[in-house]
Parts: C-alpha cells; sequence; structure tokens
C-alpha cells in the first residue's frame, strides 16, 4: 500500500507559499516525520490567524499611532550635497499614508549591474544619469550689443568627461532655437537672431533660456551620488524618472526603486505600489528604531491599494469610499455629508464599528458578533 504525499493532504489548509517554505527546509525524513512537521506548521499558522470579529482596523491604527508619538520632526541631509536631503519620521509617514502626489524629497535607488556596480567608469555612468542643462556645459555667455548676437564660450573639459561633441551643442540649440543662426568658431559658439527686429531685451531673455536648456541625462534627475553599499555601488539620485531610467543599458531594472509611490504604481502597476508602501513606512519605522508588526503595515497598504488605485487614508481617498454616511461624517466635514446623504435618499445599514458607537448599539465585533458562534433565540 503507497501512502500518500503528506504535502497534498495539507493543501488548502495551509498556503502555498508556507508549504514551499516548508518543503525547501525540511532534511530529508521519513514520510510520519514530515507529516508531524506539517501538522505542527497547521496548528501554529491556525493559532497565528486571527479571530473572527477581531477588530484589526482599530488595532493597526493603534499599533502605527503609538510609536508615531515617539518619531522625531525632522530632514535628513546628506553631507556636502546641498540639494539632497531626506524627508524621514513623522513628516514622511503622513506623506506616505495621506497619499500624497507631490512628495517633498523625490529620490531613487539606482542598482547597477556587473561591470558598473563594482565601480566600473562609476563617474560616468553617475553623470548620465544626471540631468545636464546646458549652463554645465557653456564656461561663460556674452552678448555683442555692436551685432545683436550671443557668444557662448564652451567647457572643453566638462565636454570630454561627458563624452559629448561641440557639434552636438550646436544641434541641440538649432533644434531649440529655430529663430536663430547658430555657427561653430574655435571654442565658441555664436547665435545671431534671423529676424530684424530682435530688441535688446529679448536677447537678455535669451540668453536665460539658453541656460536651462535641457542638453542631456535623465529629465528630473537634478542630483546624483554614488555609494558603496557592502559590496556593490547604488547611484541615490534627488528627483525621480523611473521609466527613463529603466532605458539605460547599465540599470539593474529588477532592483531600481524609486519613493513616489505613484510613479511605482504608473510603471509597475498597483501591486509594486502596495509593496512600495509597505517597505517606505518600513524604512521610517526602521530608521527610528521602532518595532510595529508588520502585518498592521500591510493592512494599512492593501486598504490603499484595494480599489486599484492608490488613496490615501484622508477624507478625498479612503474614507470617501466608506459605504456608511455616519462614518463619514465623524471624520471630517459633518455637515456636507449629512446634507449630501439626505438629498440622495442614502441608508446607512450600521454594518460597521464607528457608527454603531454614534448610536449607542452594540458594536459588530467581538462578542458583536454572537450569530457566528451560537444560533441566537
Amino acid at each position: 500500500m503507497m501512502m500518500t504525499n503528506p504535502f497534498d493532504s495539507y493543501k488548502g489548509k495551509i498556503p502555498v507559499k508556507i508549504l514551499e517554505e516548508v518543503k525547501e527546509s525540511l532534511p530529508k525524513a521519513s514520510l510520519k516525520k514530515i507529516s508531524d512537521a506539517l501538522q505542527t506548521v497547521y496548528k501554529e499558522y491556525q493559532e497565528a490567524k486571527i479571530a473572527p470579529g477581531e477588530a484589526v482596523g482599530i488595532i493597526a491604527a493603534e499599533s502605527i499611532g503609538e510609536p508615531g508619538t515617539q518619531m522625531t520632526l525632522n530632514t535628513f541631509h546628506f553631507a556636502g550635497v546641498s540639494e539632497l536631503n531626506v524627508t524621514v519620521g513623522l513628516p514622511r509617514i503622513i506623506e506616505i499614508l495621506d497619499g500624497r502626489r507631490d512628495i517633498k524629497t523625490p529620490m531613487m535607488e539606482i542598482y547597477l549591474k556587473k561591470p558598473w556596480s563594482q565601480g566600473k567608469d562609476i563617474k560616468k555612468v553617475a553623470l548620465q544619469i544626471k540631468e545636464t542643462t546646458l549652463k554645465e556645459v557653456i564656461s561663460e555667455i556674452l552678448i555683442n550689443i555692436a551685432e545683436f548676437s550671443i557668444e557662448l564660450k564652451l567647457n572643453k573639459a566638462y565636454l570630454k568627461d561627458v563624452g559629448v561633441q561641440q557639434g552636438t551643442v550646436v544641434k541641440i540649440l538649432e533644434k531649440s532655437f529655430k529663430g536663430y543662426s547658430v555657427k561653430l568658431k574655435e571654442d565658441s559658439i555664436i547665435m545671431k537672431s534671423r529676424s530684424k527686429q530682435e530688441s535688446l531685451n529679448e536677447l537678455y531673455k535669451i540668453k536665460e533660456k539658453i541656460k536651462d536648456t535641457y542638453f542631456k541625462g535623465v529629465k528630473g534627475v537634478s542630483q546624483v551620488l554614488p555609494v558603496k553599499r557592502s559590496n556593490e555601488f547604488v547611484i541615490i539620485t534627488a528627483g525621480t524618472n523611473l521609466k527613463e531610467v529603466f532605458k539605460l543599458d547599465f540599470v539593474d531594472e529588477a532592483r531600481t526603486v524609486s519613493n513616489d509611490i505613484y510613479e511605482i504604481a504608473e510603471v509597475l502597476g498597483i501591486e509594486a505600489a502596495r509593496q512600495a508602501i509597505i517597505n517606505e513606512v518600513n524604512k521610517v519605522i526602521d530608521a527610528q528604531g521602532l518595532n510595529v508588526d508588520k502585518r498592521h503595515i500591510m493592512l494599512v497598504a492593501d486598504t490603499m491599494c484595494s480599489s486599484g488605485s492608490i488613496k490615501g487614508i484622508t477624507r478625498y481617498g479612503v474614507v470617501r469610499e466608506k459605504s456608511s454616511v455616519l462614518a463619514r461624517a465623524s471624520f471630517e466635514t459633518p455637515i456636507k455629508h449629512i446634507i449630501g446623504a439626505s438629498v440622495t435618499g442614502e441608508v446607512d445599514e450600521l454594518n460597521s464599528v464607528i457608527e454603531n458607537v454614534m448610536l449607542n448599539q452594540p458594536v459588530p465585533i467581538g462578542t458583536g458578533l454572537p450569530g457566528l458562534v451560537t444560533k441566537v433565540k
């Protein structure tokens, strides 16, 4: 008589992922021992599950909120780079959980493929990512009043570092400023307007415009900082643009991340955004040396992403989705919600916690759910 595979009998009872982990970590043993081990895992899994009727939302709120009161309120600066600062602590948590679109310090951590991750041409690679404008390529700009022309002196050393020819600069200027003739003369570029009625004022405006003309690199990345982590180099950036960075051949797309959750949702989808929320909140909590169970954070992330797009924990986000009028009214702007509901004839089914608290009724959690256990007479 053949003994059945003990793993088969636990399919559906224990999640697949846990079964796989058990399979990997179990040494070779008799079927009985494997069966006993699985029985223990099953028992542990059942005990780890939360009891029906448990108010998980309130527990999550308390478990994140209480340590949150002990957080410091500050931003963290990278030494030596003025633009690279990172919002940490409570302001960052608020930013994530409110689901804000414009975050204060967007940044990316760009992981590189070998050999670049070992430090090969790391400066060149970093320069290729950083958004460069023409003011970095030009050493000085002169305005010739007699001839109504602009003369740009090029910074040859910088051009050599970036590996760009002078002709490329001329092409960029021709493309950006259609009404001007652009000529290369030794180490400088002369620009002259084709129209006859050019005023001095306009020349000055053009001069400022030239400085901010996009030259090369990834748009939106204002600063780059190569950092060595354990045994590889990672490039930290101020500003973020995942879509463009993924196109670069030296970037390891599988590990490169941004701290802008909306951008992650747009480029990689809502599942990735959910994971990003968990990772970002965890990062803040770990940096502060606090201890919050991951499952509370996962619950919040699930709530924010369950509709398929990111909704913050605000009256415009998650709270707006609630079916109960009273629950919405208890959060913010009560009169607006109550008038809105009475005009449209909305009905509150009183299915959740807060609306029953308001009406002084037993709350449908814990002992308020006896119908689960016994037949109520």
